[in-house]
């Protein structure tokens, strides 16, 4: 990952930001299944200037990663229309010497007890009122984490996508990213 290009929110009256990135971030993943490749990672650098503030989502900016050949030929596919009247996109740029790493990867929150008591009565072999004591109510996970809401594709049902940005010290990972641009394994540069 050599490379990378900044994809800006323009201020709107008629949509918040959060809002904006949501569909920034559907149409991101529509174009990187399209496109077919594993080799594209996303970043969101507001997060860096954030950090002692309240997060209302994932920023204003989203940061694509890459290498500039593979960045060029994701920009041909036109996965940005529609956008282009609520967003800045700067050129592709060579990443700057002596920079971090980080991991961005999607956090799943354990949030439905009624789904979590299903599965352990199906792998446990358990009775509901076993499953019911084990798992209550209250043990819904709640994240504090930045997340995009996007509509399932499959399903049609929306969804909190969250987000976790983990810092690595100077050492570049290699690896695939998921159709969200996301990894648990590779790391992006972080500036």
């Amino acid at each position: 990952m050599n490379a990378y290009l900044d994809i800006k929110l323009l201020p709107d009256p008629e949509f918040k930001s959060t809002t904006l990135m949501n569909a920034l971030f559907s149409k991101l993943h529509r174009g990187l299944v399209a496109f077919g490749e594993s080799s594209i990672g996303v970043s969101f650098p507001d997060l860096k200037e954030k950090k002692q503030k309240k997060l209302e989502g994932l920023g204003e900016c989203l940061r694509v990663h890459g290498s500039t050949i593979t960045l060029a030929k994701f920009m041909e596919i036109n996965w940005l229309k529609g956008m282009r009247d609520h967003i800045e996109v700067s050129e592709i740029q060579l990443v700057p010497h002596d920079t971090q790493y980080c991991f961005v990867q999607r956090v799943q929150a354990k949030s439905n007890p009624e789904r979590l008591r299903r599965r352990l009565i199906s792998r446990k072999g358990i009775d509901e009122v076993a499953a019911k004591e084990a798992i209550p109510d209250d043990a819904a996970e709640k994240l504090l984490l930045p997340f995009v809401e996007i509509t399932s594709q499959s399903t049609g049902q929306k969804f909190r996508l969250f987000v976790k940005h983990s810092i690595v010290k100077t050492q570049s990972l290699t690896g695939s990213f998921n159709a969200y641009g996301l990894s648990a394994t590779a790391t992006i540069p972080w500036f």
